[in-house]
């Protein structure tokens, strides 16, 4: 019979490991460590669980849970193992000895080996290793060749000797590398732009380092992501800038590109919606990939080993793709700052959508080795609550539920390929475990989605296309670089936008009375010589000064009579030609009359006589002379006559005086200087009353 499946967990307290389907309890032969624990991890074969604490790695029989040996070393952050687990390799935090020199806190031993009776274990390999990153060698799949990175080089290892360097690859700038799985001994190379030369990947076959069988240089790569298929014939390269320069990303911008082992193929992968690219996975089939990529709602697509599309999504918020070990399904999923939900989907049955998982906020999503089930969980310290495993079978349904307090980690036990049931992972479905029962009764019911508040009038309609996200109809989001613009969406509209007003385009402000800027000839200036302009000034000065002396002599003489029509501002633009007349007639009449009023020939009000024999009369030259200002201009707010300030602040005291005595009779103790003012209040009353009977 097949093994049943297993997880391992790590808390704050413990680790623990718990047999899976059928049976879900803790495996029956491990005893839980307890105290500081640093780290949990299962062998690629499936076969060793190791963990470490302060003073000790201890490696335990998966199967059944006995100790097989203990490492005495202390203060281990790190721990792998070799891809056939022959081999683990542990890591320290840095330090220096006595003499000031850095300690080897990289090292690396023999997983099971036969000891003498009281012997101590001994590393058969050790190294300074500065960084955590990065921090263990790298296994051909046959554990054959080892490899670390070193400044300007990759060292070759053979794996039973760490003594001795077997092979160096040299090149200049190289900051990280990868080893391809499958029976091909390749690495894959990475070197960054360097004194504005291209970054490039390079594959190289062990040993024969002088020659690449396949290059790619490209820009905008300032670290990359190398990804190869699990045949080891064909490389992902994902490349990422640190800053993007069109200023549309705050993370830097993203390019995907694909080589083949042998050199047939080296081209970027073609991504038809603009935005980053999220996530990307290989099949473990080795014959297709998935890609998340462009602004949210994203598009997932899969490609074939040529790179060409074979299929998309629909277009929906999400930012991870894992396929399932088989290679039959795909989870496209959303976490993160998304809603946590996990679609599923058969590749092999015309990628049908089989359901969508509601499965909260988890930080860690897996699939079992058989394809059956999804683990998904939520660990420390990215979120210090609602810790806990849940096992979800494939069509949707929970099977397990376990909540803990502090989980730091938890991952699947590896199982061989022949070691796995050959049943089909939809049917028949499983029975759920009781937890995952009582969970499902705590869960509240998901109520009806309230939606965007509304106002009244809007209310009963659909929402318009123009605010509606991409994978619900709306048009798709369109970046701008680095300026605002007016998309199909609705978004980014220009702040100098009026609505009703036409729309002004992107430049200088236009000032009121002055030329505008579009008008033929206001901008002509910049194809004059700098003499040309120099004169040019030289006349449009000489222009105003003579315009100023014309007003001048208009003004002393005095006797030019007004402009009836002052242009644009007079009031008449908005009337029909008759009823203009009428008004520049009536305004006419109004300025005879006070004319008269003030020491004309015809003295008295004449309104009248505005028609004589059915002409009207002649304009009379108007003397200006100074005028008493009326009662209604000094109590104006924007007067700037004395009397009228004199008044606003006689009222301004009144009613400073009148809030006082309210405050005061309402029981609040005012001041001395407060009292003295409200005593002040008669002499103010009668200044006032003094003050408007001069104003009338």
């Amino acid at each position: 019979m097949a093994s049943p499946l297993q997880f391992a967990y790590r808390t704050q307290k413990a680790i623990g490991v718990t047999d899976a389907d059928p049976v879900y309890e803790p495996l029956p032969g491990f005893v839980k460590p307890e105290g500081n624990l640093r780290c949990c991890v299962y062998s690629p074969c499936g076969r060793y669980l190791a963990w470490a604490s302060s003073e000790r790695v201890c490696i335990v029989d998966a199967s059944v849970g006995h100790i097989l040996t203990n490492i005495a070393v202390s203060n281990v952050f790190e721990v792998a193992f070799s891809p056939r687990g022959s081999f683990v390799s542990t890591w320290e935090r840095p330090a220096k000895d006595e003499a000031g020199d850095a300690t080897k806190n990289l090292k690396i031993w023999w997983t099971v080996e036969e000891i003498a009776d009281g012997a101590e274990k001994q590393p058969i390999g050790r190294f300074v290793q500065k960084s955590q990153t990065g921090w263990n060698l790298q296994y051909t799949s046959d554990e054959k060749f080892c490899a670390r990175l070193v400044t300007n080089e990759v060292q070759f290892y053979t794996s039973d000797d760490l003594s001795t360097v077997w092979n160096k690859l040299r090149v200049e700038g190289v900051t990280d590398f990868a080893i391809a799985p499958g029976q091909s001994h390749n690495v894959a190379v990475f070197i960054p732009e360097r004194k504005g030369q291209p970054a490039a990947v390079k594959v190289y076959n062990v040993p024969q380092f002088t020659t690449p069988i396949s290059q790619k240089t490209f820009f905008k790569g300032d670290k990359v992501q190398l990804k190869w298929n699990s045949l080891g014939t064909s490389l992902l390269v994902l490349a990422q800038t640190d800053v993007d320069k069109s200023n549309k990303s705050y993370y830097g911008e993203t390019t995907l590109y694909l080589l083949s082992a042998n050199g047939s193929l080296d081209a970027r992968v073609t991504l038809d919606k603009d935005g980053p690219i999220h996530d990307v996975s290989w099949s473990p089939n080795g014959k297709e990939f998935g890609v998340i990529y462009g602004y949210m709602p994203a598009k997932t697509t899969i490609f074939n080993h040529r790179g060409v599309a074979a299929h998309s999504f629909p277009i929906a918020p999400r930012n991870t793709i894992i396929f399932s070990p088989t290679g039959r399904f795909a989870l496209v999923a959303g976490f993160g700052n998304l809603a946590g939900q996990i679609d599923v989907y058969d590749l092999e049955k015309d990628y049908r959508k089989i359901c969508t998982i509601e499965s909260g906020n988890p930080s860690v999503c897996q699939w079992s080795p058989d394809s059956r089930y999804i683990m998904t969980a939520t660990t420390s310290p990215r979120l210090r609550v609602d810790n806990g495993v849940k096992l979800w079978h494939v069509g949707g349904g929970i099977m397990y539920h376990e909540d803990m307090v502090e989980l730091y980690n938890v991952s699947w036990r590896p199982v061989l390929p022949e070691n796995l049931s050959r049943v089909d992972p939809l049917h028949p479905v499983p029975t759920p475990h009781s937890s995952a029962i009582a969970y499902l009764g705590t869960v509240k019911t998901p109520s009806k989605p309230v939606g965007a508040y509304r106002p009244p009038g809007a209310r009963g309609m659909s929402t318009p296309l123009h605010f509606r996200r991409e994978d619900e109809g709306g048009a798709a989001h369109v970046m701008s670089n680095g300026s605002q613009n007016v998309g199909p969406n609705g978004f980014g509209r220009s702040r100098r936008q009026v609505p009703g007003a036409e729309f002004l385009e992107s430049g200088a402000r236009a000032v009121p009375g002055a030329t505008p800027a579009d008008v033929p000839g206001a901008n002509g200036d910049e194809n004059l010589s700098k003499a040309a302009l120099k004169n040019k000034k030289k006349r449009n000065n000489k222009k105003a000064k003579d315009n100023e002396g014309k007003d001048g002599e208009r003004r002393d003489g005095g006797l030019a009579p007004p402009t009836l029509d002052r242009g644009p501002s007079s009031g008449n633009e908005g009337r029909s030609p008759e009823r203009r007349g009428q008004h520049n007639q009536r305004r006419h009449d109004r300025s005879r009359s006070r004319h008269n009023f003030q020491g004309g020939n015809n003295p008295g009000r004449n309104r009248s006589n505005t028609q004589q024999n059915g002409q009207a009369p002649p304009p009379a030259p108007q003397i200006q002379t100074s005028q008493p200002p009326a009662a209604d201009s000094l109590l104006s707010p924007g007067s700037q006559n004395p009397a009228s300030k004199k008044l606003r602040s006689l009222q301004k005291k009144i009613r400073a005086i009148e809030d006082l005595e309210m405050r005061h009779a309402g029981g609040e103790k005012l001041e001395d200087t407060q009292m003295k003012k409200i005593a002040t209040k008669a002499a103010v009353v009668k200044e006032l009353e003094a003050m408007e009977k001069e104003v009338r």
